[in-house]
């Protein structure tokens, strides 16, 4: 029988296996996924009490696979499996509030609106985290049936701000990027040369049903 981990909503008493969870440090490759989803299209939110932060993850229904193996690799933290709701026709995952995910709230959102973190260049260098990412916002770039690059659809951030993202992208990886305009906002071109460097990187972590994406 799967086990239940306990509730945490509304206002009630926290189980004691609850409490525990919330000191129980994320592993390296947890965080790493974390850290890929806030980056793409992860939210934190924060509990009932104000006092830690979530992670909710949406997931369409195409992509149920993607959400499945996230709620496996978070499964410790996640009360219960991805839910299917269907006047969004998607899935919904969520973590429970965990003093790590507040501290990448303060990160990310100082302000309340998402930025690029300090921390970037060192969460860039993880490739489970550029893996996730693509996963969530990248796309291959396709004209007449050829590609042509790849898109990392950064548009939440600054033109300053992904300028940076594709700065750390050359100096960490060898990956040659521009920030291309896009509908207004900007976005993160990969381009064709660096095409076979980018996917040596992410292919072996990409999951086979996202493999699309890579074109």
């Amino acid at each position: 029988m799967t086990k239940v981990i306990p509730r945490e909503s509304k206002r009630i008493t926290y189980s004691s296996e609850i409490r525990q969870l919330k000191t129980v440090p994320f592993t390296k490759n947890q965080r790493a996924i974390i850290i890929g989803s806030v980056l793409g299209d992860g939210c934190l939110h924060a509990n009932w009490s104000k006092t830690n932060y979530t992670l909710k993850i949406t997931r369409s229904g195409k992509q149920e696979a993607y959400v499945e193996w996230q709620y496996q690799q978070m499964k410790p933290f996640v009360r219960t499996a991805p839910r299917w709701y269907e006047p969004t026709r998607s899935y919904t995952m969520r973590t429970i509030s965990h003093s790590e995910l507040t501290v990448l709230y303060k990160e990310f959102y100082p302000q309340g609106k998402k930025i690029l973190p300090q921390k970037i260049a060192k969460y860039m260098a993880n490739p489970l985290t550029l893996a996730v990412w693509f996963m969530d916002d990248g796309n291959a770039a396709r004209s007449y049936d050829i590609t042509h690059g790849y898109h990392i659809n950064t548009q939440s951030f600054t033109e300053a701000e992904q300028k940076k993202i594709a700065m750390l992208f050359g100096r960490l990886w060898n990956v040659n990027c521009t920030v291309q305009k896009n509908k207004g906002k900007f976005r993160v071109f990969i381009r064709s040369g660096s095409m076979t460097r980018f996917t040596d990187i992410v292919r072996s972590l990409v999951l086979p049903s996202m493999q699309y994406k890579l074109g």
